[in-house]
């Protein structure tokens, strides 16, 4: 019986790859390894971003003093044993990653002006950042970013909040969505301004003819403020769920139309989750016993604190009505003490009444603000990363 051809090709393969995994150490020293060539990069990039050539980087690119381990770069980079130590919690890989190419990466970070402090920031909350091939980052999206930001001050805040920009592609994903919103009439100026707030906006922007119309029925000009906050905040949220979104407001009366308005005079409210909607709402029409309308000219109570604000102040206005005080929180006047900053309101209908009066209403309002939601004391937020 002959032996085809593939199967010693796949022997070959297979010994090869085995005398590989039980020889690790190479040959060749680890010093004289280079996965990038950082004077040239060095070189270039510093040109691109401070419009010079800095001096002092290219030479400690140059210096033959290699690192001993991932640990000595960080520490030679700047960041304290607790900075260390915390990064490699996050991301245990790294004490045992090549200390040439973490050098690598850490290069082009530091020639965007980030400091240690902010890559400890990013590696907490965007672990793998390092384990990307930012190393690789293209004189072409330096030249774009530059263009695009402005400013180095505004290049490095976004970086800071999104590292991914130096990941994602240049073409087919960064330009194609400042594209996208520049066609759409929101000028490059309020797109910064919207990617330094929502990070997101460039992995999760899409488009579709049923966002669009959306878009259209809220009634917003392009001329508004509030248009960059109504485009975005559709273009990165899924169909799916502004559809929940919609819905679950009109279970409380209101039409698509009025819900579209609400979401064009007040965009943010997108941003709410169905449950908190539905809490407030079932408070201020259930206990509070004020029409639902009211909610579309005042979306603050959609916003407010359940258990903190709306509740214990709301209680307090009948425990003020009870005991016959003055002045009471009735009528309008509920609506502006709800809309209050904490201190605002206790020196306005607390503090104003003799201290015995005031003490105990004081005691009262604590006891009610102690008041945790039921099983909320139990809730876990094992949530890692950042807030996108």
């Amino acid at each position: 019986m002959k032996t085809k051809p593939q199967v010693w090709i796949k022997l070959r393969f297979l010994f090869s790859v085995s005398s590989s995994f039980f020889n690790p150490i190479p040959t060749i020293p680890i010093s004289k390894i280079r996965a990038w060539p950082p004077v040239a990069a060095i070189s270039t990039v510093t040109a691109l971003v401070n419009g010079t050539l800095d001096e002092n980087l290219v030479e400690e690119a140059k210096d033959d003093d290699p690192p001993i381990n991932s640990a000595d770069v960080f520490r030679k980079w700047g960041c304290s044993d607790s900075e260390i130590d915390k990064i490699f919690m996050r991301r245990p890989s790294l004490r045992r990653a090549d200390p040439d190419l973490i050098q690598s990466k850490l290069n082009v970070l530091r020639l965007l002006g980030l400091t240690s402090s902010d890559i400890v920031k990013i590696i907490n909350f965007r672990s793998t950042i390092l384990t990307r091939r930012i190393n690789r980052c293209s004189d072409d999206r330096i030249k774009f970013f530059l263009e695009l930001f402005g400013s180095r001050e505004l290049l490095h805040k976004a970086i800071v909040r999104n590292p991914s920009l130096l990941i994602y592609d240049l073409d087919s994903k960064i330009k194609r969505v400042v594209e996208l919103y520049e066609g759409i009439g929101v000028p490059r100026q309020d797109f910064i301004v919207m990617v330094l707030s929502r990070p997101t906006v460039l992995s999760r922007t899409s488009f579709t003819d049923e966002k669009l119309e959306y878009i259209r029925r809220t009634g917003v000009s392009e001329k508004s403020k509030m248009y960059k906050y109504v485009v975005v905040l559709i273009g990165i949220s899924r169909l799916e769920t502004i559809q929940e979104k919609v819905g679950n407001l009109e279970k409380f009366g209101f039409s698509e139309d009025e819900v579209l308005g609400l979401f064009g005079r007040s965009p943010l409210v997108l941003t709410l989750s169905t449950d908190k909607v539905q809490r407030n709402m079932t408070y201020v029409l259930g206990t509070m016993k004020l029409p639902a309308r009211v909610v579309l000219d005042r979306p603050f109570l959609l916003f407010a604190n359940l258990e903190a604000v709306l509740k214990p102040r709301y209680l307090l206005a009948g425990k003020i009505e009870e005991m016959g005080l003055a002045p009471q929180i009735k009528g309008p006047k509920l609506l502006t003490a709800l809309r209050m900053k904490e201190d605002r309101f206790l020196r306005t209908f607390v503090a104003c009444h003799p201290e015995s009066i005031s003490k105990e209403l004081m005691e009262y309002y604590r006891n009610i603000k102690g008041l945790k939601r039921l099983a909320l004391a139990s809730k876990k937020n094992s949530h890692q990363g950042f807030a996108f």
